[in-house]
């Protein structure tokens, strides 16, 4: 059981919200008082947790000098599921595939953003590899506004050939590439498929691109190259629902 500290309002409330049973203790700031502290405090008194009045110093140590507000829970997190996990989840699959691949994603903001937006678009999972990426953390929970616990993610030691799997199931694999002459919304998305992308600053890897059906890429009419890894994928996944919901 891997069990971590989170803090700030916000993300306490989502676990409230999203994984009340996974919340073994709290702390709340003995001198603060106002309306959404005392509301996260009767959540966590109806499951039986009585929050542990302490100081601010105590809860700073805890978070680590980041802003808590006041609480901060311990709380057991999510977990990374084995690969053989996904291959159940795509033999089980009753609609079309739509997955999500992060090619050695590191920063913990870029993937709870990114799972946050899996969530919002109904992605079946998103496959991590191994190594050199970014696992399920206090701050990608954070971040992820409770997806963490939506969104299962499965973890892989071989991504290329993880992709060649998914194709042998009739699912094709499209890799977003900065480079690529194939704008997206010109590809037809409403297919059984997985979306890949690449690292931060990198991109996707040689061999992660020779395992993709199709590369395609998002339209820059400005000066900036590229745009934020999280945020490409939310456009990206939102142009998969567009023409999942028109076709």
């Amino acid at each position: 059981m891997k069990l971590s500290k989170i803090f700030g309002l916000h993300a306490v409330q989502s676990a409230l919200q999203y994984s009340p049973h996974k919340i073994t203790q709290a702390w709340i700031d003995v001198q603060r008082q106002d309306q959404r502290l005392a509301r996260a405090i009767d959540d966590l008194e109806a499951l039986g947790i009585v929050p542990e009045k302490t100081d601010r110093k105590k809860l700073d140590r805890f978070a680590e000098g980041n802003q808590h507000q006041g609480i901060v829970i311990e709380i057991e997190l999510p977990g990374e599921l084995p690969e053989h996990n996904l291959k159940t989840a795509v033999q089980n699959l009753a609609a079309p595939a739509l997955f999500l691949v992060l090619d050695h994603v590191q920063d913990p903001h870029n993937f709870g953003a990114c799972l946050r937006t899996a969530d919002a678009t109904g992605v079946n999972g998103v496959i991590v590899t191994k190594d050199n990426a970014a696992g399920i953390t206090p701050t990608v929970c954070k971040v992820s506004s409770g997806a963490a616990e939506t969104v299962p993610v499965y973890q892989v030691t071989n991504l290329a050939r993880t992709l060649r799997w998914l194709k042998e199931q009739g699912i094709w694999v499209f890799g977003a590439a900065g480079e690529s002459a194939q704008p997206v919304y010109q590809a037809d998305l409403s297919v059984p498929m997985a979306l890949v992308i690449g690292a931060e600053g990198k991109g996707l890897r040689r061999l992660t691109q020779e395992a993709c059906d199709m590369l395609v890429a998002l339209p820059m009419r400005g000066s900036v190259e590229s745009l934020n890894l999280s945020v490409a994928t939310g456009v990206l996944l939102y142009e998969v629902l567009r023409q999942r919901m028109t076709a």
